[in-house]
């Protein structure tokens, strides 16, 4: 203490730590997903693995110990099901990271209520049903935390991007009003917001060409890898966020905080 500030002074690595406490990391096969499954188990979490593609859960489960689940998360009944079996399999379930999300891009004169509709399920549905179901075990139990991967393109416009752009911004509302309905109860909920990841399927769509173009927009001419976005859900999903609720992390390497001007070899 000093002579004017006594009050305690946390062990502030621990706050990093989820020794013994239950997580479901949904869309864990590959990408960010997987890189969130390690950090969660590395920090002390028991990871419900979830994959759509049974061969990927159980492989992301093997590597990190967790426990392999594969079902569809847009569906109500699947995720039901995906409730009562975390709970079964870790005896309790203190968070969830939602990871879940792609794009079919496609000017927005020709996106098809088809393909709309797509993105509705693939960004938006899953988020929903977790948020209710998960939403109504965490409060009942006057704890829990709720964390979703947004997008940079529900921050800002992106040519092409209208579907995707437009569900991501819905799905950061719906983080929002989970953090202020839950929040009287014990329930964080906020969310990370990407700009482009370095992801496998990301560097099959963009190639070389494209990340050499995404490098030279970014202040850290790098582009993210699915560890940067891995290492801010684990920090939002510990205690050391303990009073973050309601909050959208943009995670893009300054790209947003830059005015477009073209620098060139200024």
């Amino acid at each position: 203490m000093t002579r004017v500030d006594d009050t305690p002074v946390p062990d502030y690595p621990s706050l990093l730590r989820l020794d013994g406490r239950g997580v479901v990391c949904v869309g864990a096969g590959q990408g960010i997903g997987r890189q969130t499954a390690h950090a969660l188990a590395q920090a002390g979490a028991r990871v419900v693995c979830v994959d759509i593609d049974p061969e990927l859960a159980k492989q992301i489960a093997d590597e990190v110990g967790g426990v392999p689940w594969s079902g569809d998360a847009t569906d109500r009944a699947e995720v039901g099901r995906l409730v009562e079996d975390s709970y079964a399999a870790l005896g309790d379930v203190h968070a969830v990271v939602d990871i879940i999300g792609m794009s079919r891009y496609h000017d927005l004169v020709d996106v098809s209520d088809e393909l709309w509709d797509w993105h509705v399920n693939m960004v938006l549905r899953h988020a929903q049903l977790i948020t209710q179901l998960f939403g109504a075990r965490f409060t009942a139990a006057g704890r829990g935390v709720l964390t979703f991967v947004a997008s940079a393109s529900g921050i800002s416009s992106a040519p092409r991007h209208a579907a995707y752009g437009a569900m991501k911004a819905a799905l950061m509302s719906l983080i929002r009003t989970a953090a202020v309905e839950f929040g009287p109860k014990g329930v964080r909920a906020n969310g990370v917001a990407p700009g482009v990841v370095w992801t496998p399927r990301v560097g099959g769509y963009l190639g070389e060409k494209g990340r050499e173009i995404n490098e030279k927009n970014t202040p850290l001419r790098r582009v993210a890898l699915p560890a940067d976005i891995a290492a801010a859900l684990l920090f939002l999903t510990s205690d050391l966020s303990s009073y973050v609720n309601g909050q959208i992390l943009a995670i893009d390497g300054g790209v947003s905080a830059k005015f477009p001007y073209p620098m060139g070899d200024l």
